[in-house]
């Protein structure tokens, strides 16, 4: 290997907490904390008009020319913000259960009416970025000044600055030094390699994160209601019957309007909240809420 081609970064921990998993002990002796994460991007994604390409992560398998705008796959984003997002939220409301949102500051200004009702609904944030795009493709200097217009924008929308980030899929080798750098933000997401929140030294700060996945998401393998009903339901059963034999963790579910709420998903993801309550000792609480649970319990040695 050419050692000059390896890009500069984070060094990579494959032990974590090995076999000394913290002992964890959430409110009310829960087994399970579960954030249900939307994903909230319809909008901001990559789009002809703007980029000259489309966004392909919707149902259609159908690809368009590169050359052609793609007005099907525009209008498959648009169902998430004109209806899945509503459909979503008067769930959370009838089973009165919070979530976080994962918003891209873009789709905010395309429908701010969504963070209006988010914020007094009592949802909290992390910012997503200020659009759903790579930051990888971005000069430092650039994802720097992407950092700091997302959290203009978000003080415009929601009505406060952001005090969390996750990148769309993946960081830079840059993000976490940014977001350290830039100051206020708690916490961040771009990982997805624990079930439990763990610090990172950056500098002399201690950087705490608590890991996403990708792997409980509503856009992962099959299109199957059923299937991620199941999916999801059977990781909770685990992570359950771990916290019920004294290892408690963390389980985060990824949600997209436009994919969840869809009204078959929907009721998929109604069974799922329904058989978490029914089994009890399950904590469904919001990000920062794990964070600042984290901090307060575990802080930083």
């Amino acid at each position: 290997m050419n050692t000059a081609t390896v890009s500069a970064g984070p060094v990579r921990d494959f032990i974590g907490y090995g076999q000394n998993i913290p002992k964890v002990e959430w409110p009310n002796g829960a087994n399970v904390a579960i954030n249900l994460v939307v994903n909230y991007e319809e909008g901001s994604e990559y789009s002809f008009d703007r980029d000259g390409e489309n966004d392909v992560h919707v149902e259609s398998s159908y690809n368009f020319p590169t050359d052609v705008r793609d007005l099907s796959r525009e209008s498959m984003y648009e169902y998430g913000s004109r209806a899945g997002i509503w459909r979503l939220m008067r769930l959370f409301d009838e089973f009165d259960v919070p979530c976080t949102f994962y918003a891209c500051a873009d789709a905010f200004e395309k429908n701010p009416e969504v963070a209006k009702y988010a914020r007094t609904a009592g949802y909290d944030l992390l910012s997503h970025g200020l659009r759903w795009n790579e930051v990888w493709r971005y000069s430092r200097e650039e994802e720097r000044n992407n950092i700091r217009l997302a959290i203009e924008s978000f003080e415009r929308t929601w009505g406060e600055r952001p005090r969390a980030w996750y990148c769309r899929y993946g960081a830079s080798v840059n993000t976490r030094e940014l977001v350290v750098e830039e100051g206020g933000f708690v916490y961040d997401s771009d990982a997805y390699n624990d079930d439990l929140p763990y610090y990172v030294p950056i500098g002399e700060h201690q950087q705490l994160v608590i890991p996403y996945s990708l792997t409980y998401n509503d856009l992962k393998g099959s299109t199957s209601p059923a299937e991620f009903s199941d999916y999801i339901t059977r990781a909770f059963d685990e992570f359950w019957h771990e916290g019920e034999n004294g290892y408690p963790k963390m389980m985060s579910i990824g949600l997209h309007p436009r994919v969840v709420g869809q009204a078959a998903r929907t009721n998929a993801l109604r069974q799922f909240i329904e058989h978490a309550q029914q089994k009890g000792k399950v904590w469904f609480t919001r990000r920062m809420d794990i964070a600042n649970h984290w901090l307060e319990h575990h802080p930083a040695s």
